[in-house]
């Protein structure tokens, strides 16, 4: 092999490790609206977004449990997010959408106002959770920051975690 063919061989492989080590930095979020604030998560959580559906209610379950839809086969928990995250009700329109998460073998769909954006932010621009919130209780798994804007990141494991 010529010298000239072994040093473009290990720029490419430069290059490459290059560009995997700036994916490494990165993290990509899936951001959505409820009320007036931003929230993101992780998007490899979500298994898909969709228009709402119709549900069922389920009796005896916390004001923010809507209930249950049926996807495809199988039977999902519909959460409200405005209601968890202790916000006035509001009628769905054309913006809602159905968030549908995966964590391990638990799964819900969660409403949303508005969904906003793919978002990649650079690892060392996402802080910690502010003081202000307990520890691990905690949903919120950090606080985004992009040059205009502030996106509070959820853990996903807490959101689905039943307490039902």
């Amino acid at each position: 092999m010529s010298d000239k063919l072994k040093d473009i061989i290990n720029k490419q492989g430069e290059q490459q490790d290059s560009v995997v080590g700036q994916l490494d930095d990165v993290v990509q979020l899936v951001g959505f609206v409820i009320g007036d604030e931003e929230y993101a998560v992780p998007i490899l959580a979500i298994q898909e977004i969709i228009k709402p559906i119709a549900w069922t209610r389920v009796p005896q379950v916390p004001k923010y449990v809507l209930g249950v839809f049926n996807l495809r086969g199988s039977v999902i928990p519909l959460i409200d997010l405005r209601t968890k995250f202790g916000l006035p009700t509001r009628k769905q329109n054309d913006e809602t959408r159905f968030i549908v998460m995966r964590h391990g073998d638990d799964v819900a769909g969660f409403v949303i106002d508005r969904l906003t954006m793919a978002i990649r932010i650079k690892k060392e621009n996402i802080g910690p959770a502010p003081d202000t919130v307990n520890g691990d209780d905690t949903i919120i798994d950090g606080v985004g920051k992009q040059e205009d804007k502030i996106i509070t990141i959820l853990k996903v494991n807490k959101l689905l975690e039943r307490d039902f």
